[in-house]
């Protein structure tokens, strides 16, 4: 099984699929990566050889910033527009959509569940 930036690849999978349960990558940055590392898409993650692995791993680490490194980057960007209160960082603190979504109907998903208004 091919383990790289601390991620399981799924072995059945095509290589260029599967290098995108890595955070920080999808699609294109997988076959910008594989063509980097001179690797076919088409090969599944089982066919690869020890020597491909080692090259996608090199190329992901002296190129991208991926899995915890991005999610921690992620997460200061937010802190720090929070601290600033900025108007997004305002809508991070409210638990509210923060790229201009209605909110009077819908964002569901970022209010959470309803709450019952009670009457008296």
């Amino acid at each position: 099984m091919a383990r790289i930036e601390g991620v399981d690849l799924p072995r059945q999978k095509r290589i260029g699929t599967s290098l995108t349960y890595i955070f920080g990558i999808g699609r294109t940055l997988a076959g910008k990566i594989l063509e980097q590392a001179s690797v076919d898409a088409a090969i599944r993650t089982s066919d690869l050889s020890d020597q491909e692995v080692a090259r996608i791993r090199k190329v992901i680490q002296d190129g991208y910033k991926v899995e915890g490194e991005l999610r921690k980057d992620v997460s200061l960007n937010i802190k720090r527009l929070i601290e600033i209160n900025s108007y997004r960082g305002i809508r991070h603190k409210r638990g509210l959509p923060v790229r201009g979504q209605r909110t009077h109907t819908n964002a569901r998903t970022r209010k959470g569940p309803r709450r019952a208004v009670r009457k008296r």
